[in-house]
């Protein structure tokens, strides 16, 4: 049996001839650079941080750690007592004499009101009575002067009726002018006998009544006096051939 190797010439009996690699252009059997240097790295990019909790598919979501809870506000602070008023000086002691002394009389031109007599007799001042409102012109047959004087002192009619009633004495007839003074005197008489226990109250109100008589003059006057500018109107008018 004979070798093939041997008869090929090409027997190497386990034995390298030199360096084998170096007939492959210089480089390794371990595939390094020539000169013994190892090629730089890539520098690898850095992977994205995962959540710190993670909610994997089929598995109960984890809560989020919990908000922290504010601190209550510190209280404020306590405002300092308010000092206590001054207390009210007392009032100055009343002169010596009363409580009117030292008060000074009203001024000459000032009326002080006059006081009321708890003891008047009611009708006592319509006995100087005087007036300027007299009764129109009439056919009847009565004291004019009396009349108006009851008239105006009455306290059971109002301003307003009392001059309704002068205006009116044409139209009237006589029985009736007769019952009117018989009723003025009848009220006038009473109110006398009243007088001891309200004096004070009937001189009040028979001085209101003498104010509202007043009124009733001036109204009379004021149509006196718009009668008679019409009637120098008109004189002029006609003067003028209008």
């Amino acid at each position: 049996m004979t070798d093939d190797n041997q008869g090929s010439g090409n027997y190497t009996a386990g034995f390298s001839f030199g360096d084998q690699g170096g007939s492959q252009g210089g480089q390794g059997q371990d595939g390094t650079q020539p000169g013994g240097t190892q090629p730089a790295q890539p520098v690898q990019p850095t992977p994205p941080v995962q959540p710190i909790y993670q909610n994997p598919t089929g598995t109960q979501p984890v809560p989020p750690a919990p908000v922290p809870t504010p601190a209550p506000p510190a209280p404020a602070p306590v405002p300092a007592p308010i000092p206590a008023p001054a207390p009210m000086p007392a009032p100055p002691a009343p002169p010596v004499g009363g409580p009117l002394a030292g008060i000074t009389p009203p001024a000459g031109g000032a009326k002080a009101k006059k006081p009321i007599d708890p003891n008047y007799l009611f009708g006592s001042k319509m006995k100087t009575f005087t007036t300027t409102v007299v009764c129109p012109a009439h056919q009847l047959n009565f004291d004019e002067a009396k009349f108006i004087n009851l008239l105006a002192g009455s306290i059971s009619l109002t301003k307003d009726e009392k001059k309704k009633i002068v205006d009116s004495i044409p139209k009237l007839r006589q029985e009736q002018v007769d019952e009117l003074i018989r009723i003025f005197d009848e009220e006038r008489a009473k109110f006398i006998e009243l007088s001891p226990k309200h004096g004070a109250q009937l001189e009040k109100l028979e001085a209101e009544h003498a104010a509202d008589w007043k009124d009733i003059e001036l109204m009379y006057k004021s149509e006196v006096s718009g009668k008679k500018d019409e009637e120098d109107a008109e004189a002029i008018r006609k003067q003028l051939g209008l």
